[in-house]
């Protein structure tokens, strides 16, 4: 077994100083914990170290390079195509799918077929901040400011001196359809008479998350370019509303931040500790690395033994499994002794919709079920409107019913809106796509 250390030192705030800077309010002045909190969790994700161990990993222009390590997680805009680290799987199933020859990291490319994506695998700017900011679900950057939460306001005067850790710098769209951006605010230094020299942005960018130590002159010039504005969340509670990380299993900021103990005998496709979709192929690359001789590979459904394999040496053992439940597989080497474990759930998530076609402003109700698998929210994502992205949490009488009604004030942009029905259990998320088209309404 190998040890991928997280160090502990992403939870160490190296030069950070929470300043008494000259803001305008005395709720502005404090340094609340959630702000802390921010830091240690967006640098779980910006100071993991990681090496491919094949060629064929794709990033922006390319891909990453075998035996090279690097530092922060990979950018890639996975949609409901792949999945976002953090948010529908845990970091460390990302940190066990590098260390797979045959993981779906090196054998599936989303550029092409979801826009800006490369890693099935990976993180985007407003879901690495959304992650940071204790979130359960992302908000798309251009929908963390004033205009569209409660409890964050722009920043008077927008320079060094008035930044605080856990703000956020946003970017706005060069062109109309463009992309937006966003940062956080992850450090400041000051000298010995308090004046701030240094301020620390990370951000989630092609390829991987980035640092850069600002000084003021910089960080000024940063912010006073391109439209950006130095945005400050005064109420958290207020800012996320529903959206809490505590209100759902994901994000897993103890498991995000532990040491994670990487299987040497035996990898899954898609890494270790993840979900599986009913009769989806799951790939068990069975690769032995300690030597030891192999003499079975055992797969489990809870207690119970689903198969025994024998006659199996290195390579991948492909097989299905149709009855929903959390599953283990491992091997048995020729001394009697087992490999760790690897585990992962196989769930089924469904859902329908009334009809494909919607007036404006009309609601529409949608049908769902799951086995295990808990429904968490439907995401509405506007394909007209990059402004229009809305996340319905699904109550527990939503779920008993089985259905939940999309109010028609969420369904008024003419054209194409994706349906994203959410589910999750301890190992991870699924998403399932529909997609409806809104007509136009009657004058």
């Amino acid at each position: 077994m190998i040890t991928i250390s997280q160090r502990s030192a992403t939870f160490a705030i190296l030069f950070i100083s929470f300043l008494p800077l000259a803001v305008s309010s005395g709720e502005d002045r404090s340094s609340a914990p959630w702000r802390e909190k921010s830091v240690q969790y967006g640098r779980i994700m910006s100071q993991v170290k990681w090496t491919p161990v094949v060629e064929g990993m794709p990033k922006r222009g390319g891909h990453f390079e075998k035996g090279k390590e690097y530092t922060g997680v990979p950018y890639s805009s996975v949609k409901s195509v792949g999945r976002y680290i953090g948010f529908d799987i845990f970091l460390k199933t990302f940190l066990a799918a590098v260390e797979n020859p045959q993981s779906l990291l090196y054998t599936e490319n989303l550029h092409g077929e979801v826009s800006n994506a490369e890693c099935y695998y990976g993180k985007v700017c407003s879901s690495y901040t959304s992650y940071a900011l204790q979130c359960g679900s992302w908000y798309v950057s251009r929908l963390h400011g004033p205009e569209f939460r409660d409890g964050v306001k722009i920043v008077q005067p927008q320079t060094a001196q008035s930044a605080m850790v856990g703000d956020v710098i946003y970017r706005p769209p060069a062109k109309v359809g463009g992309g937006a951006h966003i940062e956080l605010v992850t450090g400041m230094t000051a000298d010995e008479a308090g004046t701030v020299t240094h301020v620390r942005v990370e951000e989630s960018r092609p390829q991987t998350t980035l640092e850069t130590n600002y000084d003021v002159k910089g960080f000024n010039s940063h912010i006073g370019s391109k439209g950006r504005q130095l945005y400050r969340i005064t109420d958290l509670d207020a800012w996320r509303a529903d959206n809490r990380a505590d209100a759902f299993l994901f994000p897993n900021y103890e498991e995000d931040s532990a040491e994670a103990v990487i299987n040497q005998t035996l990898l899954l496709d898609r890494g270790d500790w993840v979900s599986y979709r009913k009769n989806e192929a799951v790939k068990f690359n069975i690769m032995d690395r300690e030597k030891k001789g192999l003499e079975a590979l055992v797969i489990m459904n809870g207690d119970t033994v689903v198969e025994k394999i024998t006659g199996h040496s290195k390579g991948v053992v492909r097989r299905s499994f149709s009855v929903p439940g959390d599953y283990s597989a491992y091997c048995v080497f020729r001394d009697g002794t087992h490999s760790q474990a690897c585990e992962f759930s196989v769930c089924d998530l469904q859902f329908a919709v009334t009809k494909r076609e919607v007036a404006q402003g009309e609601s529409m109700e949608i049908s769902f079920r799951s086995e295990n698998m808990k429904i968490i929210a439907v995401h509405l994502m506007s394909l007209t409107n990059s402004f229009t992205r809305h996340n319905l949490f699904v109550s527990e009488q939503d779920r008993e019913a089985g259905r939940l009604i999309i109010p028609g004030d969420l369904l008024k942009d003419k054209g194409g809106m994706q349906l994203w029905l959410i589910g999750e259990n301890r190992y991870g998320r699924l998403k399932e796509r529909k997609d409806i088209t809104i007509l136009a309404g009657e004058k």
